[in-house]
């Protein structure tokens, strides 16, 4: 199996979910070949949501580019043969962190472009923190697989940010958001979307992916279901990953 490196911390929470996702694919997949105490060989490096949170000036973010960049080498350094970032709007800093190393990174938007693609999806509703959902760093990659998708509404932008920043990152849970989500939804269902994209590591804590009034394209899912794929040395479609 590859060596895979996990940046994460951005939140504790995600990173988990991924760590305990990856290992469960790798497990199941070494259930069937004889070897159930299977888990995949992982560097993580979980680093201070503190310096990470809420950037919003252009400085702040060329700040948490340094900080990601250095984590990547540090990564590339102690042995990773690949990386992922185990954060959707972190992924704003892709290029940044992609031209440092010499390994490849998996895009979590370019997994849920393709995911999308391969069941003919072409109309959803994006849903996440403010600059994934307002920004075209992340929408552009879906839009590139042929998904139309709906303008957002700055009244779910302000909201959901709150409900992701002040809850579900430092592992809150709440019925209130479960309703907010919920309601938020059905709204985009009124509105004509077709599925919906989870493009926040947190939200699958307040949403059931797999009993929704539409799809749920859940973005740490497809991301982690991609890398564990890649541990095992098969092939993804994602042309970042230097294995097409």
């Amino acid at each position: 199996m590859r060596k895979l490196g996990l940046i994460g911390g951005m939140s504790w929470v995600s990173t988990r979910m991924y760590y305990e996702r990856i290992n469960r694919i790798i497990q199941r997949h070494g259930r069937g070949e004889g070897r159930p105490m299977a888990s995949a060989p992982m560097l993580i490096e979980s680093l201070d949501f503190c310096e990470l949170y809420g950037l919003r000036e252009e400085g702040d973010w060329k700040r948490a580019s340094g900080v990601l960049v250095e984590s990547a080498k540090r990564l590339e350094g102690a042995g990773a043969e690949g990386l992922i970032i185990g954060a959707n709007s972190m992924h704003k800093l892709y290029d940044d962190v992609a031209g440092a190393v010499d390994i490849p990174i998996l895009h979590i938007a370019e997994t849920v472009g393709q995911a999308m693609q391969d069941v003919g999806c072409k109309n959803a509703a994006l849903i996440g923190t403010r600059n994934v959902m307002t920004e075209s760093f992340y929408r552009q990659r879906l839009v590139a697989h042929g998904v139309d998708l709906l303008p957002p509404n700055m009244d779910n932008v302000e909201l959901l940010d709150r409900i992701i920043y002040e809850q579900l990152m430092v592992g809150k849970v709440t019925r209130d958001a479960e309703r907010a989500i919920r309601t938020i939804i059905t709204n985009k269902q009124q509105e004509g979307a077709k599925a919906i994209v989870l493009a926040c590591t947190e939200l699958d804590l307040v949403v059931d992916v797999d009993a929704n009034i539409l799809p749920v394209f859940d973005s740490t899912r497809i991301h982690c279901e991609a890398a564990a794929k890649w541990v095992l040395g098969g092939k993804t479609e994602s042309k970042n990953f230097g294995l097409t």
